[in-house]
């Protein structure tokens, strides 16, 4: 697969500013982002880019900041060197050590999860999978049936795992991500998830006891009714991949309307992850 990759440049250097742009081209098909020296590096699917949406951005957020970009093709081979360039070891929560293929192994934490991201998204850098991963090393998985949406890379299925769960269903719309789920569950000797290829129609019509989705603000919001369809009473929803203002609010509403209970967030850099509880009772289901 070719990519093109779209150099940004900002006129605001605020985290802020990066990260809402950032947001805006994961909802026209940019899936992968890489920190540059002054902006950022986004990819897609050459057959997917539409500059004009692109260009459509810059009306959007006319009134904060201005940009520029540079547009390259990346041939497919490439893509490795790029990620073993710039992808480090992370260590979330002083337990969890996250590593590629080519770094050096650190048996001595808790957890070691390897990543061999390819153009999968979920290495834990980004802020919205580490606050996710913060949450999971809190809770209890053991014998847990677990769904992971939007799973990427399969680092929250494989970390899932590694905390006791009995049985995991990971999906992703991406073949990409599907086959990278498949790798990385292979490299870490995980043999209890179970993969698929799409999204909220390949759930399967069974109860999870704690269900993970790291998406985006628009996608959770048409899968929520989804989730609580199958949800167990009782079970535990972890959301990111969405701002704390003004999409905290707004998925908070959502939430609570298909029968799940707020119980607390995270923020990091503005990037949020939420938890709730379901509680059995549907508000739709009272609906004139």
């Amino acid at each position: 697969m070719i990519y093109s990759e779209l150099q940004f440049s900002l006129s605001s250097s605020e985290e802020f500013h990066k990260d809402l742009l950032i947001d805006a081209l994961s909802e026209i098909g940019f899936d992968t982002f890489e920190d540059a020296d002054q902006g950022f590096k986004a990819y897609i699917p050459s057959a997917n880019l539409d500059e004009e949406k692109v260009d459509e951005l810059r009306d959007v957020f006319s009134s904060m900041f201005s940009f520029t970009y540079i547009l390259n093709t990346i041939p497919h081979q490439n893509w490795n060197e790029v990620w073993e360039s710039n992808f480090e070891p992370l260590l979330v929560a002083d337990r969890c050590y996250i590593r590629a293929t080519f770094h050096e192994a650190h048996p001595e934490f808790e957890f070691e999860i390897v990543i061999d991201p390819k153009m999968a998204f979920g290495t834990g850098h980004h802020q919205t999978t580490a606050l996710m991963m913060e949450f999971m090393l809190k809770e209890n998985f053991e014998e847990k049936n677990v769904l992971d949406m939007g799973c990427g890379t399969g680092i929250l299925a494989i970390l899932a795992s590694k905390l006791g769960a009995k049985d995991i269903i990971a999906i992703d719309y991406d073949e990409i991500c599907y086959a990278s789920t498949i790798e990385n569950s292979e490299l870490n000797s995980i043999t209890n998830i179970i993969p698929l290829c799409g999204s909220k129609e390949v759930i399967p019509s069974e109860r999870f006891d704690i269900i993970l989705a790291n998406i985006n603000r628009n996608i959770l919001l048409d899968q929520l009714d989804r989730y609580a369809e199958v949800s167990a009473p009782g079970s535990l929803l972890f959301l990111s991949g969405f701002y704390q203002d003004p999409d905290l609010a707004i998925i908070r509403e959502k939430s609570e309307s298909v029968g799940f209970r707020y119980l607390e967030h995270k923020v990091l850099n503005n990037w949020v992850a939420a938890k709730f509880s379901f509680s059995g009772i549907n508000c739709n289901d009272f609906a004139l």
